[in-house]
């Protein structure tokens, strides 16, 4: 089990409660969706997975074997290091090219050598398909090929978990749609994606394990084509 929250409650960084009672677990291996309208607590549930927020409040809060109950701030970089973060808005550095990018991280995460670092980049981008893009700056690159930049920098220590965050929401149909094979096709090689989305039909045609964040609570719920979602005491209302 990569992550159990028991009876978690989360909250905004200013004290406001966005999800009471969390449960939530993730097994190795999975597409997890937390689907949700725009201010449900998708965003929130996320940030704690990566203590950008706290949780303070549960009967037990682990994240690939770290207690976040108790977890020091000196702990929370080698929790970082087990996981790969993709946002919406790329957050790629502008001022660099996307190898550069990627070095970037390389040399935070403790990739001394340059011959190490030079072959991970070009594993990555030959698994995101963008061998020949390494010298491009951002703003030379599609915001479909800007995402997939993110998706390698978020790949490249190897991580149990990738989280992405509304992933699609910039992109069209099509690209997006190329992106969600893309981490369709990481999630056979084994690796966990817990992705956010308000995107439902994103859900029916790449299924996967989701949950709805609704009314401040967020429970599993079942997707189908035929009769969207389902859920005991949850209505499909998105």
């Amino acid at each position: 089990m990569l992550i159990s929250y028991k009876n978690a409650n989360i909250y905004q960084r200013h004290g406001i409660e966005v999800l009471h009672g969390v449960n939530f677990e993730v097994d190795e291996g999975e597409m997890v969706y937390i689907i949700g309208r725009v201010g449900s607590g998708k965003s929130t549930l996320l940030k704690t997975l990566y203590c950008d927020l706290d949780v303070d409040e549960a009967d037990e809060a682990i994240v690939l074997e770290h207690d976040l109950l108790t977890i020091r701030r000196k702990e929370i970089p080698a929790l970082r290091r087990e996981e790969g973060v993709v946002f919406q808005d790329f957050q790629l550095l502008g001022d660099r090219t996307v190898y550069k990018n990627l070095e970037f991280v390389l040399k935070a995460t403790g990739w001394r050598l340059k011959e190490r670092r030079d072959e991970r980049i070009k594993e990555v981008l030959s698994m995101i398909g963008l061998e020949d893009k390494a010298d491009k700056m951002p703003n030379e690159l599609s915001g479909g090929e800007q995402q997939r930049v993110a998706i390698a920098r978020a790949l490249l220590n190897n991580p149990q978990l990738i989280i992405a965050d509304e992933p699609t929401g910039n992109l069209d149909k099509e690209t997006a749609d190329n992106i969600m094979q893309l981490l369709t096709s990481i999630v056979k090689k084994g690796t966990t994606v817990i992705m956010s989305t308000h995107n439902i039909a994103l859900v029916h045609k790449y299924p996967g394990k989701a949950f709805q964040c609704q009314d401040g609570k967020m429970e599993q719920v079942i997707v189908r084509r035929s009769e969207g979602v389902r859920s005991e005491g949850v209505k499909n209302d998105n």
